[in-house]
């Protein structure tokens, strides 16, 4: 348990910024997979719609530290890889 003010402070720094990425996570995952049903389903302007609201999302998640940068630039690269083929 934390004993000094500055462990409690920190303590209580780490829970609300595990809070936020947690949010920033799960918009995330939710963004992808609304992509991801899209392009199942086969309705692309759905789809493009869906990849361009999730393109930034996911970079934004980079930025803040949630998901590496990496990460994030090949599930995007990877999604518009599908929509380029459900398009030709």
């Amino acid at each position: 348990m934390a004993n000094t003010s500055s462990a409690k402070k920190a303590t209580r720094k780490i829970a609300r910024r595990t809070a936020m990425n947690k949010n920033r996570r799960s918009r995330v995952r939710t963004y992808i997979r609304q992509v991801e049903e899209a392009l199942a389903s086969g309705d692309k302007a759905a789809a493009q719609a869906a990849f361009k609201v999730a393109e930034p999302e996911l970079m934004r998640a980079a930025t803040k530290g949630v998901v590496h940068k990496n990460t994030a630039s090949r599930k995007v690269s990877r999604l518009a890889q599908r929509l380029k083929v459900l398009s030709a």
